[in-house]
C-alpha cells in the first residue's frame, strides 16, 4: 500500500501538535500523580486521628465493660458524615460496640482483620482499601495492656477525586492543542515557504532542463544557506552540462575519422601478430637450442669421466692386476681427463656468468705492450711443444679501454686455437691496426687448416668443435662463445676470416683510451723462487697444519706431502681443534679449508690473526670455490695463496715453496 505524500507544513504540524501532547502528558501527569498521593496520605491521617480519639473516648468503657457508655462515644461520629460505620472489638477480638450512618451498611467483621498496610511507617494503625471504602484498625492499649480494636469504615473519595482530574486534563489538553495549532499555521510559513521555493523550482528545472533558473533567498538563516546551496548546484550541473554538450561535439568529430583509425590499428595489429609469429619462432628455437646444448654439455661432460671412472675401476679391481707401467699409463689417462673435465667445468661456468649477466668488468686503460708480453709468456711454451713460432708486434704504446684480466682472458683463448688447431711447425702472426679513429684492431693469424664457410656460420655456437671432435686435440667448444661476449661486453667486436688449406685469421676490435686516462707502465712483475728440499735445514722438517673435514681431501695432501721430506703434516677435522693445534704446534703453513663446519676459514682465519703468537703464520686457502669473487675475497681476507679443488700438485708445490721462501727471508 502507497501512502499518500505529505506536505512539509503538515509534518511540521504534526510534530508540533505530537511534542506539545508529550509535554502536556508528563507534566500534568506528574501534577495529578503528587496531589493525589498528597490527598491520599492526609485522607489516612484524618482517619487514623479520629481512631485515636474513639480509643482514647472508649478505653474506660472497655475497661469497665460498660457497652453503653462505648455506644454513646461512637455517636459522636455522626459530625464526620464521611465515616459510614464504626466499631470497638474488645480484647478478645469481640464486637463490644458499633456504629452505623444512615443509610449504610450495617455488616461489620466477626473479628478485626490482620494484614493491612500501615498508615504511617513503624505505626500500628492499618488500613484496607475496598472499592469505594477504606477500613482502619487502631488498637487500644493502656500501661502497654491490650483493651480492645477500633475499627472505623468511611468513603474512599479518591476515585471521585481522579474523575474530576480527568475531566480536567482533558479540557487542558484540547485547549493547549489547539493553541499550538494554532501558533504552528501562523509561524510555520517562515520555515516552509523557502523549501517550498526550492521545491517549486526543482521542479521546473526537471521539467523543463532549464539550470538557469535560481531560488530566491528569503531569511538569513538555514533555509538562507539551503537556498545557496541549492543554487550553486544548479551553477555547478549546468556548467558540466555545457562541458557535456562541448565533449559530445568532440566526440561527434572524432568519430568521422574512426574507420581510417580502425584500419590504421588493424594494419597494426596484424604487424604486431608477425612479430609476435616471429618471436614465437624464435622461442621454439631458442629452446630447441637450449636441449642441445645440454645434450652437448652432457656428452662432453660423460667423456672425460668415462675414462675417469674406467681406468679408475681398472685399478682399484682386485680381478683385473695391472703391472706399474699399466698403473702408470692409466694414472696419465685419469690425470689428463680430470684436466679436462676441469677446464671444461670452468669454461661453463664462464659462460652460464656471462649469458647471465653476472660478469663485472673493470673499465681502465690497459696498456697494450703489457698485456701482449704476459701473453707471449704464457703461450710460448704450448707453441714451442708443437714447434710453432709465435711472432708478436714490436711493444706498442696504445692503451685500450678495457677490463685488464677479461682481455688477457680473450687473446689467450685466440692465441692457444691458433696454437692447437696449426700445423707442426707453423707459424702464428699478432697484428696491431687502427681501422678508425679511437678503434684499435688485435689480429690472430695462424696456418693451420682454414675454415669453409660452413664452419665459419657455426664457429661461436657452444659445444661445436667444427667436427674436431674425434681429432687429437682437446677442446670443449665453449671458449669463443665467451670470448665473443666478453669483448661484447667491452664494448668491442670480434670476427674472423678462413681459407680452407691456408689458414685463419681472428680479430678484435676494441675502443682506444684517452691521454687523461693513461697509466704508467707496471713494473715487471718477480718471480717466485722455490725452496730446496733442504731449506729447512738438515733433519728440521717444516710442519704444515691442514684444517679439512673431509676425509678424501686430507688423504690427497697426506699422499703428495709424504714424498717431500722438508715436510711435516698435522691435520685437524674443525676449526675449533685445528686452532688448538696452531696455538701447541706453531706450525710454519696454516693449509684451510674455507666450508668448516662450526667456524668457517675466514672465522679461523681472523681468531689467528687476534693472537700474538699465531698472527705472522702464513695461511693457504684450499677451496672448491673457483669463482673470481671467492677468490678475491679469501685474499683480501689475508690468506697468503688460493689454491682451488682439484688440486693441482705443482700449483700446490710452488705455493708451499714460495711462502717458505718468503719466511726465511723475512725471519731472523
Amino acid at each position: 500500500m502507497i501512502r499518500p505524500r505529505r506536505s512539509i507544513r503538515e509534518k511540521l504540524v504534526t510534530i508540533v501538535m505530537s511534542t506539545t501532547l508529550a509535554a502536556l502528558a508528563v507534566s500534568v501527569g506528574t501534577v495529578v500523580v503528587y496531589d493525589l498521593r498528597s490527598y491520599k496520605h492526609a485522607l489516612l491521617n484524618d482517619l487514623a486521628t479520629q481512631a485515636e480519639l474513639v480509643g482514647h473516648m472508649t478505653s474506660a468503657a472497655l475497661a469497665f465493660d460498660d457497652a453503653r457508655l462505648a455506644r454513646e462515644n461512637l455517636a459522636l461520629l455522626r459530625s464526620r458524615p464521611s465515616v459510614r460505620a464504626a466499631a470497638i472489638y474488645d480484647e478478645k477480638g469481640a464486637l463490644f460496640a458499633t456504629y452505623v450512618a444512615p443509610g449504610a451498611d450495617s455488616t461489620f467483621p466477626v473479628r478485626p482483620a490482620k494484614g493491612g498496610r500501615p498508615v504511617h511507617a513503624g505505626g500500628t494503625e492499618t488500613y484496607v482499601g475496598s472499592g469505594d471504602e477504606l477500613v482502619l484498625y487502631k488498637p487500644i492499649s493502656e500501661n502497654g495492656d491490650l483493651l480492645g480494636t477500633v475499627y472505623l469504615r468511611s468513603e474512599n473519595q479518591m476515585m471521585e477525586r481522579m474523575r474530576d482530574y480527568l475531566v480536567i486534563c482533558a479540557c487542558v489538553t484540547v485547549l493547549a492543542l489547539f493553541t499550538a495549532w494554532l501558533l504552528v499555521r501562523r509561524l510555520g510559513h517562515t520555515i516552509t515557504t523557502p523549501i517550498d521555493a526550492i521545491t517549486r523550482i526543482a521542479r521546473e528545472v526537471v521539467a523543463r532542463r532549464d539550470y538557469s533558473r535560481r531560488a530566491p533567498r528569503i531569511s538569513e538563516d538555514e533555509a538562507a544557506e539551503l537556498v545557496d546551496s541549492f543554487n550553486a548546484m544548479l551553477t555547478e550541473i549546468e556548467q558540466r552540462t555545457r562541458a557535456l554538450e562541448d565533449s559530445n561535439r568532440e566526440i561527434v568529430r572524432l568519430n568521422e575519422g574512426l574507420e581510417a583509425r580502425v584500419q590504421e590499428r588493424t594494419a597494426q595489429l596484424e604487424l604486431a601478430n608477425s612479430e609476435l609469429g616471429l618471436a614465437i619462432d624464435e622461442a621454439r628455437n631458442a629452446n630447441q637450442a637450449k636441449s642441445a646444448f645440454l645434450s652437448s654439455m652432457s656428452h662432453e661432460l660423460r667423456t672425460p669421466l668415462n675414462a675417469i671412472l674406467g681406468f679408475a675401476q681398472i685399478l682399484a679391481s682386485k680381478d683385473m692386476p695391472t703391472t706399474p707401467e699399466q698403473k702408470l699409463e692409466f694414472s696419465g689417462h685419469i690425470l689428463k681427463s680430470g684436466r679436462h673435465l676441469l677446464t671444461l667445468i670452468n669454461e661453463i661456468l664462464d659462460l652460464a656468468k656471462v649469458e647471465a649477466g653476472a660478469v663485472s668488468l673493470s673499465m681502465e686503460p690497459v696498456l697494450l705492450a703489457e698485456v701482449l708480453a704476459e701473453c707471449e709468456g704464457m703461450i710460448a711454451p704450448l707453441a714451442a711443444a708443437r714447434g710453432v713460432r709465435v711472432l708478436f708486434p714490436e711493444a706498442p704504446t696504445a692503451r685500450l679501454q678495457a677490463d685488464r684480466t677479461r682481455l688477457k682472458q680473450v687473446l689467450l683463448n685466440l692465441l692457444s686455437n691458433a696454437v692447437k688447431y696449426n700445423r707442426d711447425g707453423g707459424a702464428i702472426v699478432v697484428d696491431c691496426a687502427q681501422p678508425a679513429p679511437q678503434r684499435l684492431r688485435l689480429s690472430v693469424q695462424d696456418t693451420g687448416m682454414g675454415l669453409s664457410p660452413e664452419q665459419v656460420a657455426g664457429l661461436f655456437q657452444p659445444f661445436n668443435r667444427l667436427g674436431q671432435e674425434a681429432g687429437t686435440q682437446e677442446g670443449t667448444g665453449i671458449g669463443l662463445v665467451v670470448t665473443r661476449r666478453l669483448v661484447e661486453l667491452m664494448g668491442g667486436e670480434i670476427g674472423v676470416t678462413s681459407s680452407p688449406g691456408v689458414g685463419s685469421v681472428f680479430w678484435i676490435e676494441l675502443a682506444v683510451a684517452g691521454t687523461d686516462g693513461a697509466l704508467p707502465a707496471a713494473p715487471p712483475a718477480a718471480r717466485s723462487v722455490p725452496v730446496p728440499a733442504d731449506g729447512a735445514g738438515p733433519g728440521e722438517p717444516h710442519t704444515v697444519l691442514y684444517i679439512e673435514d673431509n676425509p678424501a681431501n686430507l688423504k690427497l695432501v697426506q699422499e703428495i706431502v709424504r714424498f717431500r721430506s722438508d715436510l711435516r703434516l698435522v691435520s685437524a677435522p674443525d676449526g675449533h681443534f685445528g686452532l688448538s693445534l696452531a696455538r701447541s704446534q706453531k706450525p710454519d703453513i696454516i693449509l684451510m679449508d674455507l666450508n668448516l663446519p662450526g667456524l668457517s676459514g675466514f672465522e679461523v682465519l681472523a681468531q689467528l690473526r687476534r693472537e700474538p703468537e699465531t698472527a705472522r703464520i702464513p695461511a693457504i686457502a684450499v677451496s672448491a670455490n673457483a669463482m673470481r669473487a671467492d677468490i678475491d675475497r679469501a685474499l683480501a681476507a689475508g690468506f697468503t695463496y688460493y689454491l682451488t679443488k682439484p688440486i693441482d700438485i705443482g700449483q700446490f708445490n710452488e705455493a708451499i715453496d714460495a711462502v717458505l721462501s718468503a719466511r726465511m727471508r723475512t725471519t731472523p
